[in-house]
């Protein structure tokens, strides 16, 4: 029998308690009132709020009321909005066809930003297409480590490879979720994981440059921080919940 290639990262210390931690804090939040009667509108104030934290971690910060008033026409930001609007509709496609999906997301993300030429398009070094290739295995069944776990490594391994041109940590975010929504652990999407990492900026770059390292402690202190970013994003959905219950 093959062994599951990323099931050593469940043994790294401190790591399989980490990721139980940050699903059960994810399971209290779904359990929101809010989400019974107004599912809708917390999963679109979700999608806004992941947006501009997606932006922001690109280097293009804007105020969340300015965007929701609709005047923010900055590109960057615009394909973190599209981005964001388009993964409930990637969800099927992207366990069968990752490659597809990531060039999916990077039209979106990086429309008026890159070329026409390089839209969808990785870049056009071996190393990376095999690496993208070894990623799309394990988002196609590849692994059998819990949700979390996965969508950390393609998370990670994105930000570091930085397949596509332009603002390519808004899609390796987008795919990330993309992870939880397709394995339903958060099917609607209501986990908002990039304003964890928005929050925990400074942390959220270094265990990047961690993860890149390949080591187990650079891969520990990347699955550390992702854990976290994920108990944030679920305190992020029972604020979102409570302020949509107040103004009911």
């Amino acid at each position: 029998m093959t062994m599951d290639p990323l099931a050593p990262l469940l043994a790294l210390a401190d790591i399989a308690p980490a990721v139980e931690r940050a699903r059960e804090r994810v399971d209290e939040a779904m359990r929101h009132r809010a989400l019974r009667r107004h599912g809708g509108q917390v999963a679109a104030e979700v999608s806004l709020r992941s947006a501009v934290a997606s932006a922001a971690l690109e280097g293009y910060a804007h105020e969340r009321e300015t965007v929701r008033a609709g005047t923010v026409t900055e590109p960057v930001l615009q394909g973190a909005l599209r981005v964001a609007g388009a993964l409930p509709g990637l969800t099927e496609l992207w366990p069968k066809a990752p490659r597809q999906a990531l060039a999916k997301l990077h039209v979106l993300a990086a429309r008026n930003v890159v070329t026409e030429d390089e839209l969808g398009r990785p870049v056009a070094d071996p190393v990376v297409g095999a690496r993208l290739d070894g990623l799309a295995g394990l988002v196609a069944g590849g692994t059998k480590v819990p949700p979390l776990v996965l969508a950390a490594v393609v998370h990670g391994e994105l930000l570091n490879l930085r397949p596509f041109a332009g603002p390519s940590g808004v899609v390796a975010r987008a795919a990330a979720r993309l992870v939880l929504m397709s394995r339903g652990f958060d099917p609607r999407g209501l986990v908002a994981v990039d304003v964890g990492h928005r929050e925990r900026e400074p942390e959220y770059v270094g265990a990047a440059g961690a993860f890149a390292t390949g080591t187990p402690d650079g891969l520990r202190s990347w699955l550390r921080h992702y854990m976290s970013a994920v108990e944030v994003g679920a305190d992020q959905l029972t604020v979102i919940g409570d302020e949509i219950l107040a103004a009911a």
